[in-house]
């Protein structure tokens, strides 16, 4: 278990190439870029303790997280979370879905990784437009966006599945926000 601290940012159109320079001007690692699609399950209470069970496909490898949301304040994320590997991505989906949760949403998202001094700094680009997170503690947050320059970007405090909710498509019984390939 861990506590998840971040600030996430929307990102407006040359905003994305301007961080990417400015990350690697200030000597952040670069972690790599992934592709995900990530399925919430609903059911047991979840959404009345504002908590996400999520299944996520990546690189390869499916990843099982349980969120659930800490009150915090000054524009920041704050969640309990709960993670871990599992083999098979299919044989968990059926194993949420017998245990009585149900698919509620897909969202999918292109996410480029960095590590710089204590946070993670992620892009990401979804369906719906362009953000960057930083996670880690408070002030190393506070740094890592003064040095980027990002004190005046627009903050985002919706989540991914928030997002997908206003901006994604119906299919049947789940709401999808997926890339058009």
């Amino acid at each position: 278990m861990s506590d998840e601290i971040e600030k996430k940012y929307r990102l407006q159109a040359g905003q994305k190439d301007l961080l990417g320079a400015a990350l690697t001007g200030l000597g952040a690692e670069y972690v790599g870029a992934d592709f995900e699609e990530n399925v919430l399950f609903l059911g047991h209470g979840l959404l009345e303790r504002e908590a996400v069970l999520r299944l996520r496909r990546v690189g390869g490898a499916t990843v099982v997280t349980y969120k659930q949301k800490i009150a915090s304040d000054a524009g920041l994320k704050h969640h309990r979370e709960y993670e871990t590997t599992v083999e098979d991505f299919d044989e968990m989906a059926k194993i949420f879905e017998a245990l009585g949760f149900h698919r509620s949403m897909v969202y999918e998202k292109r996410r480029r990784t960095w590590r710089f001094r204590d946070v993670e700094i992620v892009l990401d680009e979804l369906p719906f437009g362009d953000f960057m997170e930083i996670e880690g503690p408070v002030a190393g947050i506070a740094e890592a966006e003064a040095l980027l320059g990002a004190a005046d970007y627009e903050g985002e405090t919706k989540t991914y599945p928030l997002l997908t909710l206003d901006h994604g498509r119906r299919n049947g019984a789940v709401i999808e926000a997926r890339f058009d390939e």
